[in-house]
């Protein structure tokens, strides 16, 4: 019989569950002791957590607390005025006042405003600059109506802004930055961003894991460290509390602060200090912090202005600032920008068409001939003012803010004036024949306006463009040329209150002619600019014209010594030497220094140094820590002041700048001088302002073109523009000071003038200094005079002296013993001098030449004398 198969037998097997076998591990004695310390390690490291997440949390309150960037210093222009009948609204009220840190909290400590119907209401705070009032401000028509003191209900006629904020200054490294806030951002740049650092930044909780594992992976692939994985929340965590060691604590440390970013801070308000505070490289010696600042060193705008290929230019910046710099590395920049461009098409920003245009379009650099309105060049001269000033204290690392002297409204006017002027310069420029079939170098040029009373800075620009060079250069020494001619003739005329061996007027007759000067045995010819010469002329027209020799002769008659002693005077360094050269400019100085110089002409003799700084608090009490004091002191006689006014006033009226005015319509009372060495110049003022241009070559090639076509129209632009502000349209003719008196001259001769003279002009002197006679080539005539502060009175007697005026035209000084005879010369001369006179009877009378002995009865001087004797 077959067997019956047979089932196999089960065998049965207790699975012990895996838990089960953990624990039976553990319950012995070895795995208890494994237990026991994963659990303390747990424990250890949920507390280590615990305690930094927390110490970082009182890091971050507090930072966030103080403002995240309350250790910038904060650099202020000057207060603005505004009065009724200018012309503003609300809005471009309220705007202004959030550039000045203003807004519309009540808790703000700088100070709040309020919008109304046609109306502003503005509320200074305890960090106000000044201790102002509270003011209703209402508007009719485009223009102030009215101003109401809300301290008293009172109305006034004018009212003071906040100072506007320039730029924040951060650091010992001499950090610089512009701050912006995020709905100033443009969209595009902020697309831009986003596409090139973390395109899920809106998204993500400040970690983005799908980025983590791709740069892991990627990593991975290439066998090295090449995919970044940080977010913008973790570069601003690295940024703003951690420094830049790389160990393993460090990144955990960035963790624990990129949750609490996250979690305190909302992702408007992290774009905006990341933006702010993103290094994007080096400008000159200052690192750039921002994209607002970038904008600036970089493209040469306002980030407002910046355009799509521009946002990708500066969003590429962050990854590799000093390889992608477009100065040094173009091509790198331009590689980069058309990366982003493409990872914003990816990302669906910009269509293919913006794409192609983009791609091709060139790279933005700062090689124009504008420049945004905040003054870097000021701001670098405020920064090494406050380095000097405050070498014990570590102002960049505090919340100290800085009160400046600018002017907004003419920083903008010279920024304007430079643009147009340079266009013209550059015009000028490709003509000339040298540089036929080339491309010629690019002038430079720089501006400085200051206010003549107070040496107070207002405007100043010290290039082109900041972005393409950051060399200040109204602190660069060049040959100043004929803009140093006025203060040779200041040191002649000054002979009229002095003395020395000749008095010089502005009638004085100089040759204009070819010479040799000698000095120190060797020969010195120079020549005039056109090589032409106009014989004999007045020291008045030799100025105006500018004539080079007539002006060595000058020099060389008052003494070399007297015009470096007066250029001393005038605050110019101690290198100028006393040579022939010297009447010339050709000693260097800075236009800094030459507008300084310069008020002792507009200042009625009193030289006052140029001053950045009104005052520096502390950003925290607000306790003044400087406050600036004018540096003013008395160096020449105003009378000689006034007449080399004058002098220059026939600059422009008749002389080398005499199409100036015309052209651009400056129709007020001006004088200036033009200057062409190496470079062109222009110097001048009127009574509310002064202002020196310089226009040049970095490499001090000469510019070959004259002052009056370089640096004068930009002078001109300017100083129309300034006449549409309240501070500088009410100017004034230039008055005389007391002891100045006008006669009609023959400028021919220099000798007064008569009715016989075919060109009759008005000439001033310091009186008893002025030419007695009349005019020689002319016949005999009438000298009109005219005394500035005293009274005239036609004299009753004929004068002694042959050669005086007329006696019923002549000065009479009243109350200086005077009874209506024409003053005596003694009297002149102090007069001159400003001496107390002495009586009447005391004047020693000139004698009278010999009569001609021909006709002794009947000579006109024996007759005139018998007059006298009667």
């Amino acid at each position: 019989m077959p067997k019956l198969a047979t089932k196999p037998k089960r065998e049965f097997r207790v699975r012990v569950p895996q838990q089960a076998g953990l624990a039976r591990f553990f319950l012995r004695p070895f795995g208890r002791v494994l237990l026991v310390g994963f659990t303390l390690i747990t424990v250890l490291c949920l507390g280590v957590f615990l305690y930094f997440y927390v110490k970082y949390a009182r890091v971050i309150d507090e930072r966030l607390r103080a403002g995240v960037f309350a250790n910038s210093a904060k650099i202020f222009a000057a207060a603005e005025t505004v009065g009724v009948g200018d012309a503003a609204t609300p809005n471009g009220i309220a705007a202004e006042l959030r550039r000045s840190g203003y807004n519309e909290s009540r808790g703000n400590p700088v100070g709040y405003y309020q919008v109304g119907n046609n109306s502003i209401e503005v509320f200074p705070g305890k960090d106000s600059y000044f201790d102002q009032e509270a003011g209703l401000i209402r508007f009719a028509r485009g223009k102030i109506s009215e101003i109401v003191s809300l301290r008293d209900n009172t109305e006034r006629s004018l009212y003071q802004l906040e100072p506007q904020l320039i730029t924040n200054l951060t650091g010992p490294t001499r950090e610089k930055r512009r701050m912006v806030k995020f709905h100033d951002i443009p969209p595009i740049l902020v697309e831009a961003v986003t596409s090139a650092e973390d395109k899920r930044f809106f998204q993500h909780a400040g970690f983005d894991p799908i980025r983590i594992i791709k740069a892991f992976y990627v990593d991975l692939k290439e066998g090295r460290k090449d995919q970044g994985a940080s977010t913008l929340s973790m570069q601003l965590a690295r940024m703003f509390f951690l420094d830049q060691d790389k160990r393993w604590t460090r990144k955990a440390a960035e963790a624990i602060i990129t949750l609490q970013l996250e979690q305190k801070l909302s992702k408007e308000e992290i774009f905006e200090d990341y933006c702010n505070q993103i290094y994007l490289g080096y400008r000159g010696s200052f690192r750039i912090r921002g994209f607002g600042e970038a904008a600036e060193a970089f493209l040469g705008k306002d980030l407002s202005q910046i355009t799509l290929p521009e946002a990708a230019q500066l969003a590429g910046l962050p990854r590799w600032p000093a390889y992608f710099d477009p100065y040094n590395h173009p091509d790198h920049a331009k590689e980069r920008r058309n990366v982003v461009l493409s990872m914003m098409r990816t990302n669906g920003y910009i269509s293919d068409r913006d794409y192609a245009l983009a791609i091709e379009a060139p790279l933005t650099v700062a090689r124009g001939t504008t420049q945004s309105v905040e003054a870097p060049y000021f701001v670098d001269l405020v920064n090494d003012a406050l380095q000097t000033k405050f070498q014990d204290e570590n102002f960049q690392s505090n919340a100290f803010r800085v009160y400046t002297t600018l002017d907004m409204h003419l920083q903008r006017a010279a920024t304007e004036a430079i643009r147009k002027g340079m266009v013209l310069v550059d015009e000028q420029i490709k003509k000339q024949r040298r540089f036929k079939g080339q491309t010629p170098p690019q002038a430079q040029v720089a501006l400085v306006a200051i206010d003549p009373q107070t040496g107070e800075v207002k405007a100043l620009a010290g290039g082109r463009n900041y972005g393409m060079s950051q060399l200040n250069h109204v602190l660069a020494k060049r040959q100043p040329g004929s803009i140093f001619k006025p203060f040779v003739y200041a040191a002649a005329l000054d002979t009229g209150v002095e003395g020395g061996a000749r008095v010089f007027t502005a009638s004085t007759i100089v040759e204009d002619e070819p010479t040799t000067f000698w000095f120190d045995g060797k020969p010195y010819e120079p020549s005039n600019f056109e090589k032409d010469f106009m014989g004999e002329i007045t020291l008045r027209t030799a100025l105006a014209r500018s004539r080079n020799v007539a002006t060595v002769k000058v020099a060389e008659m008052v003494g070399y010594d007297k015009v470096v002693d007066m250029a001393n005077r005038a605050g110019m360094n101690y290198k100028i030497q006393p040579t022939p050269a010297v009447a010339l400019g050709s000693y260097e100085i800075t236009p800094l220094e030459a507008a300084g110089a310069y008020t002792m002409f507009s200042n009625r003799g009193n030289y006052v140094k140029p001053s950045f700084l009104k005052m520096v608090r502390d950003g925290k009490d607000g306790k003044k820590l400087f406050e600036n004091k004018l540096e003013e002191k008395h160096v020449l006689d105003p009378r000689v002041a006034y007449l080399v006014t004058s002098l220059m006033e026939e600059v422009l009226r008749t002389g080398t700048a005499a199409g100036i005015p015309g052209k651009y319509g400056l129709r007020v009372p001006a004088a200036g001088k033009t200057g062409t060495s190496h470079d062109g110049w222009f110097a001048g003022f009127t009574s509310e302002l002064l202002c020196v241009v310089w226009v040049g070559f970095d490499d001090n090639e000469k510019l070959e073109l004259q002052g009056a076509y370089s640096a004068a129209p930009i002078w001109a632009e300017f100083m129309k523009s300034a006449l549409d502000y309240r501070e500088y349209r009410g100017t004034k003719p230039f008055q005389a000071p007391d002891g100045i008196v006008s006669i009609d001259i023959d400028p021919e001769t220099g000798m007064p003038a008569n009715s016989a003279c075919p060109t009759v002009k008005k000439e001033f002197y310091i009186a008893g200094t002025e030419p007695v006679g009349a005019c020689p080539k002319h016949g005999v005539g009438r000298q009109i005079t005219n005394v500035a502060g005293w009274e005239t009175a036609p004299a009753e007697k004929a004068p002694s002296n042959p050669g005086a005026a007329p006696a019923s035209t002549a000065p009479r000084i009243v109350g200086s013993g005077g009874d209506g005879q024409v003053a005596p010369a003694a009297v002149a001369r102090r007069a001159a001098r400003q001496e107390p006179p002495e009586p009447a009877s005391a004047a020693a009378q000139p004698e009278a030449p010999e009569p001609d002995k021909k006709d002794p009865k009947k000579g006109f001087w024996n007759r005139l004398k018998g007059v006298f004797k009667k």
